[in-house]
């Protein structure tokens, strides 16, 4: 497989759930072909949006095989194979190889505190054993982090093709790059951090697995394809105006609540989560759906809420997160 095919932005979709809260095929489906239709360079099912620690083994092996009977070829696939020891990961690899997924991504492992030996270790027996190429899935956040000095040794096995990084940290996912593009030239960096897409971007980065193209897929299209085109102050307006819908969307309730909610709202079936939620969480659920139909209406997406929208109801950061983005843009525009 041309790892340049993971290029672009993968859509790390949700699974709709039925009244039982059990997997809704159908609507599945439906979403898989929408998201194609606005345009998305790929699907990425079993990934932290896709909530894949709340569904068992065989139901992530039966999402991904439904997403890629619903694909048929027309985007590339990036699996999650993220399982909780070696042996269900290589299982995991060799189904997915077998129904023609593009590659796997697969985090480092998780629970137990590792080593950075260890953690190359566990890669390196992957690499040597899996019959589909392997992007790194890099979330410290929640496994064990995957240090640049043990990237640059992964990176010399065939089957590991790239890396994505779900840090948050815009410096070190730039060294990263810079380390490793002289070992690898072929080496696919995608960001999981959506804030900052452009910015990494511009610095090289093949794309970005984006939670926020699972809702608003449309503009998050338009940011990519401005950007290849060179339209940067059209990128750049997109890009700032997501971040409120990306901090509602990560930040505004327990994650990924906000994303099926906003996919309700495009008209979703999605059901309820499999994880309860408290009498409190549903008020801040409801707080939170007001805030989302007032940023999807002023896309055109939805109708606003009844009584009008109040721009100071929502608890963002965006002012934070514009200031990073300028900076970052500025920087680049002082080396040019």
């Amino acid at each position: 497989m041309d790892a340049k095919k993971l290029s672009g932005i993968f859509t790390p979709n949700m699974v709709p759930l039925d009244d039982r809260g059990e997997i809704d095929e159908t609507e599945l489906r439906r979403l898989v072909d929408w998201l194609i239709e606005q345009g998305i360079s790929g699907l990425y099912p079993n990934g932290s949006t896709g909530e894949f620690l709340r569904f068992s083994f065989e139901e992530r092996k039966r999402i991904v095989r439904i997403v890629l009977e619903q694909t048929a070829g027309r985007v590339p696939v990036l699996a999650g194979a993220a399982e909780a020891n070696l042996r269900m990961t290589l299982q995991a690899c060799e189904y997915y190889h077998s129904l023609g997924a593009a590659a796997v991504a697969i985090v480092a492992p998780f629970y137990y505190k590792l080593s950075s030996e260890a953690v190359y270790a566990y890669f390196a027996e992957i690499a040597r054993n899996t019959p589909v190429n392997v992007t790194l899935y890099n979330i410290p956040q929640f496994a064990n982090d995957i240090p640049n000095a043990v990237l640059k040794r992964l990176c010399g096995y065939e089957r590991i093709v790239g890396i994505k990084d779900s840090s948050r940290d815009f410096p070190r996912f730039m060294n990263m790059m810079h380390g490793i593009r002289p070992l690898r030239p072929d080496f696919v960096f995608l960001t999981g951090c959506e804030e900052t897409l452009l910015p990494t971007l511009l610095m090289g980065a093949d794309g970005g697995t984006i939670a926020t193209s699972g809702v608003v897929p449309e503009v998050v299209m338009r940011l990519y394809n401005h950007f290849r085109r060179g339209e940067l102050d059209a990128a750049r307006e997109i890009q700032f105006k997501l971040l409120s819908l990306i901090e509602v969307l990560v930040f505004g309730a327990d994650f990924p609540e906000g994303v099926r909610q906003a996919l309700i709202l495009r008209g979703f079936r999605m059901g309820a989560g499999r994880q309860p939620l408290s009498p409190l969480q549903q008020l801040d659920l409801d707080a939170v759906r007001k805030v989302l139909r007032c940023l999807l209406s002023d896309y055109g997406f939805t109708e606003p809420p009844a009584g009008g929208c109040d721009p100071l109801a929502a608890r963002f950061r965006s002012a934070d997160l514009e200031r990073i983005v300028r900076e970052v843009l500025q920087q680049l525009n002082e080396r040019q």
